[in-house]
């Protein structure tokens, strides 16, 4: 029988029991298991492993354990520099496009409104959530932990909280875009792009008091829906401003 000792990092200890969460401890095995395997068995997605670290030297998932190995399993970087490491992502998400899974329309919901990429339908299955995320190169974003661990699956995120305003928190946090945040930029119903147009060109569509109030105008050029800056407007304005203050508290407590 052989043995090595584990320890992972931050939040990738959110999947473990609370013995094994932030120490290090040992793990026996027979064979030559890959890193991987073993990393999974104790619930953690490859998804959400951004560098392994064996005696110091970084390794790819494809590592076989050895009798004696010191192993630290690191969460995806956002903020460090680990360019010259071999961690396991090509790059960081610096251009994030995200698909929600059946639960988390809400949170899709959110992110359109703060203009990031999503794409949401309650009627995608699994086999095809994978599918558009793998063929665009978009993070699944999902609270079920099997999804994540399906070998297919080669960007995932794991959304720990079932309330939506802090699940849009931890996805800003995870992928670091508080700078990326347009707000006024995507369409919140179905993803499409806002265009600024003419109120002449839409003013059979609007009801007597819009016409009569508001000047200035969006359409979005998918699904042909207008927007102007009302009332909702001063909400999104208040949700994003709440949301960069708990992001922020969360990058103060990691320090």
């Amino acid at each position: 029988m052989k043995a090595v000792k584990f320890r992972f990092y931050e939040e990738l200890n959110d999947f473990l029991p609370e013995k094994r969460r932030k120490v290090s401890f040992e793990y026996s095995f027979d064979g030559n298991p890959a890193v991987k395997d073993v990393i999974e068995s104790f619930g953690v997605p490859h998804t959400e492993v951004d560098l392994i670290l064996v005696n110091g030297e970084s390794v790819t998932f494809n590592y076989n354990l050895k009798d004696g190995d010191i192993i630290s399993v690191y969460p995806t970087f956002e903020n460090l520099d680990i360019s010259s490491l071999n961690h396991l992502r090509e790059k960081p998400l610096r251009d994030p496009k995200f698909i929600c899974d059946v639960q988390l329309g809400k949170l899709a919901k959110y992110l359109r409104m703060l203009g990031f990429d999503t794409l949401y339908n309650n009627k995608y299955g699994v086999k095809e959530v994978i599918k558009i995320s793998n063929t665009e190169k978009r993070t699944i974003l999902t609270r079920n932990i099997l999804l994540l661990k399906n070998s297919s699956v080669e960007r995932g995120y794991w959304v720990r909280s079932q309330d939506p305003y802090r699940q849009i928190v931890q996805v800003i946090n995870f992928s670091d875009l508080l700078l990326q945040i347009r707000l006024f930029y995507r369409c919140s119903n179905c993803n499409g792009i806002l265009e600024v147009v003419s109120k002449e060109a839409i003013i059979d569509r609007l009801l007597p008091n819009t016409k009569k109030y508001f000047n200035e105008f969006n359409k979005c050029n998918q699904c042909d829906g207008i927007f102007w800056k009302g009332s909702h407007f001063n909400k999104l304005l208040n949700l994003s401003e709440n949301i960069k203050k708990d992001v922020e508290a969360l990058l103060v407590d990691k320090r």
